[in-house]
């Protein structure tokens, strides 16, 4: 991994909607050559935290820094030259091919010095993806899992310094989720930030260098999963009683459920 720097800088970061709070005081700093992890269950407001540090959301309180740059005043494209985001829902409104839509990736980079790196750009990002076979098709034929997986060489394609995913296994079998976590993995050693919202709490234990768990809009705990995942912690968050398994050289853990 290449030495860390904080690209993203969290402040007092309060986010309410109706009355309701959805985040509050959270301090969180995301580094470049790291996997961040956020964790935590349904309503723990880990999508709106990614949204808030992607810059897509304002957050009522507390302020985001962006490369030491608070993240509203970055013009549309500055910001979509600097950071990707996959979101939840991969919907399009209009039957694309697919290679149209993994080319929709290059499009911060329209007019500048990048877009020569165009085709190598796409050529990688449907490599890593393994969706060479469905470049033909229409994105709306797609299954869910292989629109996910386009949807995410769309954002590789984007090649950004900072990389968000927003539950990206979420849709996909056993191979192509490990495929995913791997691919994160990979981005963080050549130095990129990435961060991944993820549910499945033994893929976060695997492949990141950290994890930040939420629990009712609070940070709970952040620090690397040995330090996060223990027994206690995630049983007291979730509410359900958990073994922790460590297994291998890495002492990476895996976290089950205790059922009768």
């Amino acid at each position: 991994m290449s030495t860390s720097s904080v690209v993203i800088a969290a402040r007092g970061v309060e986010v309410r909607r109706d009355d309701r709070e959805i985040l509050a005081a959270v301090d969180l700093d995301v580094l470049s050559g790291e996997v961040l992890a956020l964790v935590g269950p349904n309503g723990a407001g880990k999508s709106t935290l990614l949204s808030v540090l992607s810059g897509d959301l304002r957050p009522n309180e507390g302020t985001v820094e962006v490369m030491g740059r608070a993240v509203h005043t970055y013009r549309a494209l500055e910001l979509a030259r600097r950071r990707a985001v996959l979101s939840q829902a991969n919907t399009v409104s209009f039957p694309f091919r697919v290679i149209e839509i993994v080319q929709m990736g290059r499009s911060p980079w329209m007019r500048s010095a990048e877009l020569a790196d165009d085709q190598r750009a796409v050529t990688e990002a449907i490599e890593a993806t393994d969706i060479t076979h469905l470049l033909g098709r229409r994105f709306t034929s797609l299954s869910g899992g292989e629109q996910a997986r386009v949807s995410l060489a769309r954002v590789l394609a984007q090649t950004t310094p900072i990389v968000f995913l927003d539950e990206p296994t979420a849709a996909l079998d056993l191979r192509h989720q490990e495929d995913v976590m791997r691919l994160a993995r990979r981005l963080a050693a050549d130095g990129r930030a990435v961060v991944v919202v993820v549910h499945d709490l033994s893929l976060a234990g695997a492949y990141a260098d950290r994890i930040a768990l939420l629990d009712h809009g609070r940070l709970d705990a952040v620090g690397t999963p040995h330090e996060v995942m223990t027994a206690d912690r995630v049983g007291r968050v979730y509410g359900l009683d958990v073994q922790i398994h460590r297994l291998g050289a890495s002492d990476r853990p895996i976290v089950l459920p205790l059922r009768d």
